[in-house]
């Protein structure tokens, strides 16, 4: 069988820590998982089937090509974010997963589908998507058979006034409208607290060892492993430079792994001189630029030869702060050139 030379390693174990910890935060709030951006990098129909064994209910996408992508795994609750578009009715209609909707025309839409459920997005202050006081007032939901109320944190990663301002208008908002549950909190909003957490949190970033507030650093535990292969072994001698530009320049003679990785599966250029591959528990300083394909590792003193593996430092907030990438960016960035494990 051909293997590539460049793997993604995932944890399922990790993957559904992550899941109960963040439902243990969540209280007698049940906790769903969002799992668009075919599960943040991680593949959505893995991190779904992990979850849903682990006893997870709610699951979260974007668009309804990625319901229908997940339509042979007949998940419990299937949810599409951004709504309904009339492109979308034909396969909404179908069953396969239940809308968010998010305006007053995608409101009027739906109503037409007498009788089935939906899911409507309140904005709070966000001004992103969601319908708003406005709405209400002239009746926009009037009708609908609505299962959960939900609206989203702005900046739920930080200690901001606008967090307690949002909750407050979402429940003077959910205050007028009949549903079955109501939702505000992703990941950094289970960290600020149970006044968060209602009937059902969504977390995305901290399922996937995502830490988004100091609350959860020793909580949440790394799931997503980059392994890259050795291509080349060379020896650099003092003076010689590697990569492009000569940014760094050989103090002695250096042994130097060539690997199978780069910009283009998401190991950005802020990782330049700054990110390191690990060998058990050494670290193997990035030496030079991150060019499209390739980077070259530091492994004087370690026996690394032509075809070995060596996995990438990749602990999304220390690669945050070696990339200047937020970890949202570094886990979607993930191209389609690895072979994802696990």
């Amino acid at each position: 069988m051909f293997e590539l030379p460049l793997r993604l390693r995932r944890d399922a174990d990790a993957l559904v820590a992550n899941w109960r910890a963040l439902a243990r935060l969540s209280g007698t709030a049940a906790c769903g998982a969002a799992i668009k951006a075919d599960g943040y990098g991680l593949g959505a129909a893995w991190v779904a089937e992990t979850l849903a064994a682990a006893g997870c209910r709610d699951f979260f996408v974007a668009t309804w090509a990625e319901a229908a992508a997940l339509a042979p795994l007949q998940l419990p609750n299937l949810s599409v974010f951004h709504g309904v578009r009339d492109e979308d009715m034909e396969l909404a209609l179908s069953g396969i997963a239940t809308p968010v909707l998010n305006t007053a025309r995608q409101a009027a839409r739906w109503r037409g589908a007498v009788g089935r459920a939906c899911h409507v997005m309140l904005d709070t202050g966000m001004n992103r998507l969601g319908l708003g006081e406005d709405d209400l007032a002239a009746g926009a939901l009037d009708g609908l058979a609505i299962d959960t109320l939900m609206s989203h944190l702005a900046s739920a990663d930080e200690d901001s006034a606008q967090n307690s301002e949002q909750r407050g208008r979402f429940v003077a908002m959910t205050e007028k409208v009949a549903a079955q549950r109501l939702s505000l909190a992703n990941s950094a909003g289970i960290a600020l607290g149970s006044d968060y957490a209602f009937s059902l949190t969504r977390p995305g970033l901290a399922l996937y060892g995502g830490v988004p507030r100091p609350e959860l650093a020793g909580v949440i535990a790394q799931v997503a492993f980059p392994e890259a292969q050795v291509l080349q072994c060379r020896t650099v001698r003092a003076g010689e430079a590697v990569g492009y530009n000569a940014t760094w320049i050989a103090p002695a003679d250096t042994e130097v792994a060539i690997l199978n990785y780069g910009y283009a599966d998401g190991y950005f250029r802020g990782f330049s001189g700054r990110g390191a591959a690990l060998l058990g528990d050494a670290v193997l300083p990035l030496l030079g630029r991150v060019s499209m394909d390739l980077i070259a590792i530091d492994v004087t003193g370690y026996d690394v030869a032509e075809g070995d593996w060596l996995t990438i430092d990749f602990a999304l907030p220390r690669a945050a702060a070696q990339s200047g990438m937020s970890q949202y960016e570094l886990l979607t960035g993930m191209g389609s050139r690895f072979d994802r494990v696990g």
